[in-house]
């Protein structure tokens, strides 16, 4: 009887999380059209590289670049980089939703390729998938690519705790706001080009530095909260004697 009442939670909040899923991905496209997504268009239509890619039309999936021949690159490769930040988060590049509800078939391609290339901004940025880490990243696409749902996307941080707000607002909004201002166009990126070049030599040439590793920051802090939390325990524990 237990089995089958956790069976039955755990498959409601797996067809909650499609079904908000599904959502955001139907607003990320109604929002952009028919403005946004033109735009973004445009601007890869000026570069050499964005014109290639929407001739092209590549896709990123496990399929069309293999996660093992990814580890077999350089340290310090994008290729590399990539493929260690994908399994450190535990994410796939097969879970991207396709477009629906947009009907210009390049515009369409432009926002699939928008989100097949989320996790490489990840990868470059270091920033980890948990709420303050996508919230920082949804902040810098915003400023990058000016899409509304990226915008739309900072409502999150009603979720964060008050100290992850308070990083937000003062360290991780202002590196989002100057770096995807000042970057080139990351959407006109051939990601499957750049694998094998040192992803530090791609930051520079983007224009784009990475912000404090927030994982790091908040090992760092949950450490002095148990260091602290073991001297009050310790000087109580004296008092009592």
């Amino acid at each position: 009887m237990k089995v089958t009442s956790l069976s039955t939670s755990w498959n409601g909040v797996r067809l909650q999380q499609v079904q908000q899923s599904y959502l955001i991905a139907a607003l990320g496209e109604t929002t952009a059209t028919p403005y946004f997504i033109y735009r973004l268009r445009d601007a890869m239509l000026s570069n050499p590289g964005g014109r290639r890619i929407l001739r092209d039309r590549p896709r990123i999936t496990s399929q069309a670049m293999s996660v093992t021949e990814l580890r077999a690159l350089p340290e310090n490769s994008v290729g590399r980089v990539y493929v260690g930040w994908l399994d450190r988060e535990g994410v796939s590049p097969d879970t991207r939703d396709s477009v629906k509800y947009i009907d210009d078939e390049e515009c369409a391609y432009v926002m699939q390729r928008y989100r097949e290339s989320h996790d490489f901004y990840h990868a470059l940025t270091g920033l980890p998938v948990f709420v303050e880490g996508e919230v920082a990243l949804k902040a810098f696409e915003f400023a990058n690519t000016l899409l509304p749902m990226t915008g739309l996307s900072l409502f999150a941080i009603t979720r964060m705790k008050p100290a992850e707000r308070t990083r937000f607002w003062t360290t991780y909004l202002p590196w989002a706001v100057s770096n995807g201002l000042r970057s080139k166009e990351i959407m006109s990126v051939y990601w499957e080009e750049e694998l094998k070049r040192d992803v530090d030599d791609l930051r520079n040439e983007l224009g784009i530095e990475r912000p404090p590793d927030l994982r790091a920051t908040r090992k760092r802090l949950r450490e002095q909260k148990k260091t602290a939390k073991e001297k009050r325990d310790m000087m109580g524990g004296l008092r009592a004697d």
